[in-house]
């Protein structure tokens, strides 16, 4: 059986990490960027793309696709925004009108109380998801890397899938044929009505953490958490994200508070409020499709 052998400045690292976490007003910096891949070719509503509009379709989405982020932590609490610095788009525009709407609001955890917290804008209004946080049966494994000076070790999770499918949404949106689209969403809303009874089928992702026991806190970007050490990367379905700096200490201490403002839902009734609103969207373009095709 494979052991972890630790080297002696390994040894003095940890020490020195742990004396900073046992200072009254600990603070730690660390900076993610995370990289979302798609199939663009999914994108053309029934129709091929070709090669220059798929890059055309990256183009556009690649300010959506690709962030940065900022997780402030202490030993029980920690918030992980968007860079605020990147928010602009180059040339004044975004991927797209609606792609905002969609980016994920200041995420908020508190180890001790063992809640999550989302402060989420949504076309004009605010949300407050609210979940309590349910710790992954992470698989511990041997297997480490550096990222930076840290060493680094791996572990292993499956989760059930919380996202939406956006890329079924976007070719059920292209669809270029509104009144079979029409005809298929009432097929459809017929046949969930009969099958409200049905569990629907649960879209399970892996994970693949890389978490270092010389930052031990158990905190980490996003929803992840619960390893003997930050994590710096992290791997889940299509997306990845990856430590590129961090900051023990700074000057100047961020005040990591829980959000509190917005209608209180769980992550469940808030996919189903965008669910119903991009429905409507849909229904909305394909009436006025419909009245343009009869003028």
């Amino acid at each position: 059986m494979n052991t972890i052998r630790f080297k002696p400045f390994f040894i003095v690292a940890l020490l020195f990490f742990n004396s900073l976490l046992f200072a009254q007003d600990f603070q730690g910096k660390a900076y993610y960027f995370s990289k979302t891949t798609m199939d663009m070719s999914r994108f053309g509503g029934g129709r091929q793309l070709n090669e220059q509009q798929i890059k055309q379709m990256e183009a556009r989405m690649k300010q959506w696709l690709e962030r940065t982020y900022v997780l402030t932590f202490n030993k029980e609490e920690s918030i992980f925004v968007e860079d605020e610095k990147l928010e602009a788009p180059v040339g004044g525009r975004g991927p797209s009108v609606w792609g905002s709407s969609f980016s994920p609001g200041p995420q908020y955890k508190n180890l001790k109380t063992n809640i999550y917290l989302q402060d989420q804008e949504f076309f004009g209004k605010q949300f407050l998801i609210k979940e309590e946080m349910q710790p992954l049966e992470w698989k511990m494994g041997t297997e480490s890397k550096q990222i930076g000076q840290y060493t680094c070790f791996k572990a292993t999770a499956t989760k059930p899938s919380t996202e939406i499918n956006w890329t079924r949404n976007s070719r059920a949106e292209g669809d270029s044929n509104p009144e079979k689209k029409s005809d298929s969403t009432k097929t459809s809303n017929v046949a969930s009505a009969k099958e409200d009874n049905i569990p629907e089928e649960i879209e399970m992702i892996e994970i693949e953490a890389w978490y270092t026991p010389m930052i031990p806190v158990s905190q980490g970007p996003g929803e992840y958490w619960g390893l003997p050490g930050l994590i710096l990367e992290v791997s889940a379905g299509n997306t990845i994200m990856l430590c590129s700096k961090i900051v023990m200490n700074p000057q100047e201490k961020t005040k990591i508070e829980a959000p509190v403002k917005g209608k209180v839902v769980s992550k469940k009734e808030y996919n189903a409020i965008i669910t119903e609103k991009m429905q409507e969207m849909r229904d909305n373009r394909g009436r006025g499709d419909n009245a343009r095709s009869r003028g």
